[in-house]
This record gives structure tokens, C-alpha cells and sequence, in this order.
């Protein structure tokens, strides 16, 4: 994930209800086209649901999807390198790199 996009994401989830890109960009301060950009990114993963009101788009985070993708990664890192195999994963992904 990308640095500016994993920050914009924390603040929207610490913001707790739905942003809009003007409040996002003063919150983490970063610049309106950046967020605007990245934001777009994440409703176009699922991540973020959005609504228009006249030139106001506003953002939200969709909890039970996020939630579910990041079950999905821990799923797939256990299966590829299970806790009891701790040692094969020093050298990458079931001991290969």
C-alpha cells in the first residue's frame, strides 16, 4: 500500500464517519489533488463507499469490507508460511526466495 494512501485511510477511520476530501486533505495535510486522487483509489478497491452533493464528495470507510480483505491477507501469509514453519519463512515464502 502506498504510504500517502495507508495515512489517508487512518484518518478517515479515526475520523469515524464520512469525510470530505477538503477535510481529509487538512487532517493529514496533504495536498487536495493527492487525496482526491488516492481516495478515488481506495472506493475503486472497496475499501471507501463516496457521496455527491453538488461539488462536495464525501467518503466514508467501508468497515466490513476492509475488514474482510485484511482477514484475506492474514489467511493468505498464514497458508504460505505457517506459525509451526516460523523458521522456513526467515528465507521467504516457505523457505523459497
Amino acid at each position: 500500500c502506498d504510504p500517502t494512501r495507508a495515512r489517508l485511510l487512518g484518518c478517515l477511520i479515526k475520523c469515524g464517519r464520512a469525510c470530505s476530501v477538503t477535510e481529509v486533505a487538512e487532517c493529514c495535510e496533504v495536498d487536495f489533488s493527492v487525496v482526491s486522487r488516492h481516495l478515488r483509489m481506495l472506493e475503486r478497491a472497496g475499501i471507501l463507499a463516496s457521496k455527491k452533493t453538488g461539488r462536495t464528495v464525501a467518503y466514508v470507510v467501508r468497515y466490513a469490507r476492509l475488514c474482510k480483505s485484511l482477514r484475506e491477507l492474514a489467511e493468505a501469509i498464514a497458508h504460505c508460511c505457517p506459525a509451526d514453519e516460523a523458521a522456513a519463512c526467515a528465507g521467504g515464502c516457505c523457505g523459497k526466495r
